[in-house]
């Protein structure tokens, strides 16, 4: 069993052909920009919609956490115990509860009604999150049966863990795409909250595999959006024989409503995606270094 946030079908963003991305609840960095703060507690979590409440009172006859205040919906996240009883009640959608536990046979059951598009795309399922890592066991489960079923298998990690906790995936794996934030240390300490040297010892090891590797720089304004930062990373990418490409994805603004339904302070709230102009430049610059570099 393992705890997961969603199964996304038809996805197109997180590896080669159509896919299906699996995404698993719990990470154990705190990127200060992060796009799903959904996935990073390992416990389901009720979100919180305010603009599409309509003030029915029916999650305060449920859960002790709501209740009605000069005809206004107060929830106090202090009093919750996530059990979802009034998301289940809510009919306008204003609470979704974030996160549930499923087994090996669920996933399969979600992800194979699209064998054929993986087929015909040159597609799969992707295992990502949060931080796929932290479930190991659950993930070579699904690894494992997925390559039985000749599914093209994938994970996208932030690789901060032990490289054996990898290891026990690779021989089930087809891909590996991975991101590596900063360069510099003292800037990755600040913005994710843990130090970059394992990360990069790690993805140095992944030359070692033989699986083909996909390394990622998530761009952020005012961060690591320097031709400098980027060309180092981009650089020690190109080392790996077995790099597909280099990607720069831009930055995305599109967490800022979860934030705001999680009770969560957003850091970024206020940056934009970098111009087309500007995210060309640094792929120029990560193009000096390294032969295969996309902007996503």
């Amino acid at each position: 069993m393992g705890v997961l946030t969603a199964i996304q079908r038809f996805s197109l963003h997180d590896g080669p052909g159509i896919r299906s991305t699996v995404f698993f609840k719990g990470c154990n960095m705190r990127c200060a920009w992060c796009h799903n703060p959904e996935t990073l507690s390992p416990n389901p979590e009720v979100l919180y919609y305010t603009s599409k409440c309509v003030g029915c009172g029916a999650c305060a006859a449920v859960c002790p956490s709501h209740t009605v205040v000069d005809g206004k919906m107060v929830y106090d996240r202090s009093k919750c115990r996530d059990e979802g009883r009034c998301a289940s009640v809510c009919f306008s959608g204003a609470l979704e509860i974030c996160g549930f536990e499923a087994d090996v046979d669920k996933v399969l059951f979600e992800v194979m009604q699209d064998e054929d598009y993986y087929a015909r795309s040159g597609g799969g399922v992707t295992l990502s999150g949060g931080e796929v890592l932290l479930q190991p066991d659950f993930a070579a489960q699904i690894l494992r049966a997925l390559r039985a079923r000749g599914v093209h298998t994938a994970i996208e990690s932030n690789l901060n863990v032990p490289f054996a906790t990898l290891e026990g995936l690779l021989p089930d794996l087809d891909l590996v795409m991975c991101d590596l934030k900063t360069w510099d240390d003292e800037l990755h300490r600040k913005y994710t909250g843990v130090s970059n040297a394992r990360i990069k010892e790690n993805i140095a090891r992944l030359k070692e595999t033989g699986v083909p590797v996909i390394v990622r720089t998530p761009v952020i304004p005012g961060v690591n959006d320097s031709a400098e930062e980027i060309a180092a990373i981009a650089a020690f990418a190109a080392q790996l024989p077995n790099l597909l490409y280099y990607e720069l994805l831009n930055f995305n603004p599109l967490g800022s409503s979860k934030y705001l339904a999680l009770d969560a302070e957003n850091a970024f709230a206020s940056a934009r995606p970098l111009p087309a102009d500007a995210l060309e430049a640094l792929a120029e610059a990560a193009r000096g270094v390294c032969p295969a570099v996309r902007v996503g």
